[in-house]
């Protein structure tokens, strides 16, 4: 893996090469193995969060991790192309527009002290607008490639605080054109409802029950990119125990071993169905 700045990601990029690179402010990282019509993200997959900012934070590393999305990029990490943030969401929530990006407060609790210094407030936005440059500039270089392409944007979700049932999988498609993509959703949904995973876990997939798909990411590419679809795809968060902090490491393997062949699957008939 290289350390590389936005613009020499976004030159390789456009010149189609392939390379693994981490920015040079160690925010997110970008693989690319292969130009394929499809991408995997994990937005908030990263735990970083700024020494300078820890003093004036009023969250525990316990609390932040509780609503981060940890994981995520391991269910992904064998496709063709991955990008991860690797910076906490406390710290600036690339799932968020930059004017909402960085928290007041979170899940009812004040997160700053003192309110944010200017400038520690202006690196983390200047962080997220690089993030988003290099989406441009990846999913731009892939359409016009492929002219169609499909991006599973990886979540997950804690389930305790719900007070009924809910499905281990989620996808959110309320932001994107369900007319002309509703098959392939119901394809990806039906998909993930076939994985096996230990301990006799059913599972459970269903669309818009927890989550509709409103999150930044997909909204930037969906209204950006007309002929990409983007596929919110949240996972109860079966594979840790979210009050011990304990990853399950055997069923985060079963969904990332299983993943590598469904979701490859469903990518080639997308694009066997959609290209131009």
């Amino acid at each position: 893996m290289q350390r590389l700045s936005i613009s020499e990601i976004i030159t390789k990029i456009k010149n189609e090469e392939t390379f693994e690179a981490v920015a040079e402010d160690y925010s997110f990282t970008l693989k690319i193995d292969q130009y394929v019509p499809y991408v995997c993200g994990a937005v908030h997959d990263g735990h970083q969060f700024r020494k300078e900012l820890w003093a004036n934070c009023l969250h525990t590393e316990y609390e932040r991790w509780f609503e981060e999305d940890p994981c995520t990029k391991e269910f992904v990490k064998t496709h063709p192309i991955v990008i991860a943030g690797c910076d906490s969401r406390f710290e600036y929530d690339l799932n968020r527009a930059p004017e909402n990006a960085i928290y007041e407060d979170a899940w009812g609790k004040q997160l700053w002290k003192e309110p944010l210094n200017p400038i520690h407030h202006k690196t983390s936005l200047e962080k997220h607008a690089a993030f988003y440059n290099v989406v441009h500039a990846l999913i731009e270089t892939l359409e016009a490639k492929f002219g169609t392409l499909v991006v599973y944007d990886m979540h997950s979700y804690n389930w305790r605080r719900w007070d009924r049932e809910v499905p281990v999988i989620n996808l959110g498609t309320a932001n994107i054109d369900n007319e002309r993509f509703g098959t392939s959703v119901e394809a990806w949904r039906q998909s993930l409802s076939e994985l096996e995973l230990p301990y006799h876990i059913e599972a459970t997939s269903k669309i818009n029950d927890t989550f509709q798909g409103n999150g930044y990411f997909l909204k930037y590419i969906t209204d950006t990119f007309k002929n990409t679809l983007v596929l919110a795809t949240e996972f109860k968060k079966i594979y840790c125990d979210e009050l011990r902090q304990v990853i399950y490491p055997e069923v985060v393997h079963a969904i990332e071993q299983q993943l590598q062949e469904k979701l490859k699957a469903h990518a080639a008939h997308f694009y066997k169905t959609y290209k131009p």
